[in-house]
């Protein structure tokens, strides 16, 4: 970040030994530490509400583009006047007979059923 080399930190090391004072420079390099500790939190904290805003604006601008989307389509595929909703094409009947409904217990086969048990011969 700030792009010290070696001989910067060396001089900065005897400078901070020197108006300091040996006993003191633990201290001070303590309150140096969580100095940058609240720094870095203020920073993340900053960065965290940043990309949330970004996110944000990004989601607004795609609902906008879905917005003029789903309005093209309306207006390329109109609906069916007095629907509410989309409905399925009703069939109109054939010509013909009636047809019965059969139930689950009858059988739609056109093979004969079985004779009686009574008709049975031995």
């Amino acid at each position: 970040m700030f792009d010290l080399s070696i001989s910067e930190i060396a001089i900065i090391a005897i400078v901070a030994t020197v108006v300091i004072g040996p006993a003191e420079l633990p201290r001070a390099l303590a309150t140096a530490g969580r100095w940058m500790a609240k720094a870095r939190g203020v920073m993340a904290n900053f960065r965290t509400g940043l990309d949330a805003m970004v996110r944000e604006a990004e989601l607004q601008e795609m609902e906008k583009k879905w917005a003029a989307e789903n309005e093209r389509i309306m207006r390329e595929h109109p609906a069916i006047p007095g629907d509410s909703a989309v409905q399925e094409p009703q069939m109109e009947p054939l010509d013909g007979p009636p047809v019965a409904e059969t139930g689950p217990s009858q059988s739609t086969d056109d093979r004969p059923s079985p004779p009686p048990a009574d008709d049975v011969k031995p």
